[in-house]
C-alpha cells in the first residue's frame, strides 16, 4: 500500500493542466464562500434583520458572483496554470476583485441616491474584497506549494546548483522550478564568488559562497552538477574558476545567453537547451571586440574571394564575411563534398547573399587565373593549406607545393588583376619552425612580405599583402579537441604525447574575427599575431576533458604517454626571439617585426625549391627549406641530420 502511495505522489508532477473553465469554476465557488463569508460577519457585526432587505441574501450573493465572474472573464484569471502562478496572476485576480467590489458599490450608490433603496449591504461589500482575495490567493500559493514539494519528493530529477546570482542565474532557477516533470533539473541553492560572508536567499533557496567549505554542503544536500549562468560565464576566468569544480568531480552545466533560448513554448518548457559544459566553454576568454566599420567598409558591395573555403577556419571567414553584405563571396576548395556541404548551409540561411561555389586547387595556376579573370576579386583570404605536422613531415614536397607554390600563385595572380587586399593565414608553427609544415608557412610569409615590399617601391598603389599567425584552433578538423572526444566516448585511454607539452588555443570564430580586423589594419608587409592568452598545458586540457565528460581521470579512464611525433616540440610561439612587436589600434593584434629580405633573392629561392619538390626528393627539399629558413632545427625527426 506505501509503494502504491509513494507511485502515486511521484506521478502527480507529471498530470496535466486543469482546463481553463475548471479553474474559472473553482475561483468562482470560492467567491461564492467569500460572499457567504461576508454575509456572516457583516450580520454579526450590524445586526440587520434578513428580512427587512431589499434583495434576499442569496440574491445578493448571486448577483455577485455573475459580477465577479464577469470580472474574470475580462481579466482573464484563468488562462494561467495555478501551479505556475506569478505575481502578475495574482494583480489580476485581485484587480478583478476590485472591479467586482466597485461596480457593486457604485449600482449601490446609484440606487440610493435615485431610489433611497440599497440593494446590497456596503458593508459585506467591504469584507468581501479581502476575504475574496484570501481565498484565491491561498488556493495559488497553496496549489504552487504542494505541486513544489511533490516534484522534490520524485526522485528522477537531478539536484543542481547554480553558479551566478544576477539576472541569467535568477532566469535559470525560475525556469527550472516552474518546468516541473518537464524539466530534469530541480535547483536546490545558488553559488556565489562574491566575498560577503552574510547569509541569505533568492527565490526561497539558500546562496552559498564559492569556497572550501562549498563542498560539504554540495555532498549534504546530494548535488552533483552546477549550472554556469551565461552572465557569470562572461564575467570570470572559465579555465581557472571552475577549477574548484572539476576538481571535487561536479559536473558542469551550461546554457546559451537568456535571449537565444528558444521563443517556442515547447522548448522553453522543456529547458532542453541546458546540456554538459564543453572543453571549448572553459577555455574561452573576454569577448574579442573589433571595428565592424572598418570591416564593413573594405567587404560591403565587394567580390571576396576565399581560399580553402570549406575547411575549418575558410567556412568560418565566409560565415563572417557573408555578415557584411559582399556583393559576391566566391568559395574556392578542391574538397568537393565539404563544399558542397558548406554551400547548402549558407544558401538556406543566407538565400540574398551572392556566393558562388568553384571547385579548383591553388597549385594550378592556369585555373587559379580562370577564377581571378572570371570574378575579379576585390579582397583575397588565403586559407588553403596543408597544416598536419606528423603528414607533412612525411611528405615535405606536397607541403612546399600546396603551402609555397600554392600561396605563390595566388599572390602572383592578386597582383596581376589589381587585389586590392591579400590576406594570408599562417601559423604559430612558422615562428622557429621545427617541423617541414611550419617552415613552409614561413616560407611562404617570406615571399608576401618580400613581394609587398617589391610592389611598395614602384607602384604607389599597389596589393596590400597582410599575413596573420596565431595558434592551435578549437574544433578545427583533426585538433586534439574532437580527438580526445572520440577516445573518451570509446572509453580511452587517451593519448598525450608529453607530460609537459603545451599549446595556445583560440576559438575558429574568435581567430576569424581578429583575421578580419587585420584586413583592414594592414598597409602591407605586415604579419599580424594575435594574443592568444596563457598557454594551456595539453595533460590538463586532457584531464578536464575527462572530468567534463563525468569520469575521472586515470581512474575510469586512462592517459597515456605516446613521444612526440616528428617535427613536434613541447611549446610554440607566437614570435621569434630576434623579433620585436608593435601595437595597433587593438590590444588583441600586434605587429611582427622579422627580417626583411630581397624580393629578387627570395623569388630565386622559392622558384628553385618549387623544382625541387617536383622530383619529390624528400631530403633535398628539406634541405632547400633550411637554406632559406636558417632557424628551421628538425625535433625527433629523420631531417636533424641537415641541421
Amino acid at each position: 500500500m506505501e509503494k502504491n502511495s509513494s507511485n502515486f505522489l511521484t506521478h502527480i508532477p507529471e498530470l496535466k493542466y486543469a482546463p481553463r473553465w475548471g479553474v474559472l469554476l473553482v475561483d468562482t465557488f470560492l467567491c461564492l464562500i467569500a460572499c457567504i463569508i461576508s454575509f456572516a460577519i457583516g450580520s454579526s457585526l450590524i445586526r440587520y434583520q434578513v428580512t427587512s432587505l431589499f434583495l434576499p441574501l442569496w440574491q445578493q450573493a448571486l448577483i455577485i458572483v455573475a459580477v465577479q465572474l464577469i470580472s474574470f472573464i475580462i481579466f482573464r484569471t484563468y488562462a494561467g496554470i495555478i501551479r505556475y502562478s506569478t505575481f502578475i496572476d495574482i494583480i489580476k485576480v485581485l484587480m478583478a476583485i476590485i472591479l467586482t467590489s466597485g461596480l457593486i458599490l457604485i449600482a449601490n450608490l446609484l440606487c440610493k441616491l435615485f431610489g433611497d433603496v440599497k440593494p446590497f449591504l456596503s458593508s459585506t461589500l467591504l469584507i468581501y474584497l479581502p476575504t475574496a482575495f484570501v481565498l484565491l490567493f491561498c488556493l495559488r500559493v497553496g496549489v504552487k506549494t504542494i505541486y513544489d514539494v511533490l516534484v522534490q519528493r520524485g526522485g528522477y530529477h537531478k539536484r543542481v546548483m547554480i553558479y551566478g546570482t544576477k539576472s541569467a542565474g535568477l532566469a535559470i532557477a525560475k525556469m527550472l522550478r516552474s518546468s516541473g516533470s518537464d524539466s530534469n533539473y530541480l535547483p536546490v541553492g545558488f553559488i556565489t564568488d562574491a566575498k560577503d560572508n552574510k547569509h541569505f536567499s533568492i527565490q526561497g533557496l539558500d546562496v552559498y559562497q564559492l569556497d572550501d567549505s562549498l563542498l560539504n554542503v554540495l555532498q549534504r544536500k546530494n548535488v552533483h552538477d552546477v549550472i554556469v549562468s551565461p552572465t557569470k560565464m562572461h564575467e570570470i576566468n572559465p579555465s581557472t574558476d571552475l577549477e574548484f569544480f572539476l576538481q571535487h568531480n561536479i559536473h558542469i552545466l551550461t546554457t546559451p545567453s537568456i535571449c537565444n533560448w528558444d521563443k517556442d513554448a515547447e522548448n522553453h518548457a522543456r529547458i532542453g537547451r541546458i546540456e554538459s559544459m564543453q572543453i571549448e566553454n572553459l577555455l574561452e576568454r573576454p569577448i574579442i571586440k573589433i571595428d565592424t566599420n572598418n570591416v564593413s567598409a573594405i567587404i560591403a558591395h565587394q567580390v571576396v574571394l576565399v581560399t580553402g573555403a570549406a575547411g575549418s577556419i575558410g567556412s568560418e571567414l565566409v560565415r563572417q564575411i557573408i555578415k557584411f553584405n559582399p556583393a559576391l563571396v566566391v568559395l574556392l576548395d578542391q574538397a568537393e563534398s565539404a563544399l558542397h556541404d558548406l554551400r547548402l548551409e549558407l544558401k538556406d540561411q543566407y538565400p540574398e547573399i551572392g556566393l558562388m561555389s568553384v571547385i579548383g586547387d591553388v597549385r594550378n595556376k592556369q585555373r587559379a587565373e580562370q577564377i581571378f579573370k572570371e570574378y575579379h576579386p576585390s579582397i583575397v583570404f588565403h586559407a588553403a593549406a596543408y597544416k598536419h605536422v606528423p603528414l607533412m613531415e612525411e611528405y615535405p614536397n606536397e607541403a612546399i607545393l600546396a603551402n609555397v607554390l600554392g600561396t605563390k600563385n595566388m599572390a602572383d595572380l592578386a597582383v596581376k588583376y589589381n587585389v586590392d587586399r591579400f590576406v594570408m593565414i599562417s601559423t604559430d608553427k612558422a615562428v622557429n619552425p621545427t617541423n617541414v609544415m611550419g617552415a613552409s608557412k614561413r616560407i611562404a610569409e617570406i615571399y608576401v612580405q618580400a613581394l609587398d615590399r617589391q610592389l611598395a617601391s614602384s607602384q604607389p598603389t599597389h596589393t596590400k599583402f597582410i599575413t596573420t599567425r596565431f595558434g592551435n584552433v578549437l574544433g578545427s578538423n583533426g585538433s586534439v579537441i574532437p580527438y580526445f572526444k572520440k577516445q573518451i566516448a570509446a572509453g580511452g585511454p587517451v593519448t598525450v604525447t608529453h607530460r609537459d607539452i603545451i599549446r595556445f588555443f583560440m576559438t575558429i570564430p574568435e581567430a576569424c574575427t581578429l583575421v578580419m580586423e587585420a584586413a583592414t589594419l594592414g598597409d602591407g608587409g605586415e604579419i599580424f599575431v594575435f594574443d592568444m592568452g596563457k598557454p594551456v598545458r595539453i595533460l590538463e586540457l586532457a584531464r578536464n576533458m575527462i572530468r567534463l565528460a563525468g569520469y575521472q581521470p586515470d581512474k575510469d579512464i586512462p592517459i597515456i604517454f605516446t613521444g612526440l611525433r616528428p617535427g613536434e616540440k613541447l611549446y610554440e610561439e607566437v614570435l621569434n626571439q630576434k623579433e620585436t612587436t608593435l601595437p595597433t589600434k587593438n590590444d588583441k593584434i600586434m605587429i611582427a617585426r622579422v627580417r626583411e629580405m630581397d624580393y629578387e633573392t627570395v623569388n630565386k629561392a622559392v622558384e628553385e625549391i618549387i623544382s625541387t619538390s617536383n622530383t619529390h626528393n624528400a631530403m633535398t627539399t628539406v634541405k632547400k627549406m633550411k637554406e632559406i629558413v636558417p632557424e628551421f632545427i628538425s625535433k625527433n625527426s629523420i631531417y636533424e641530420q641537415l641541421d
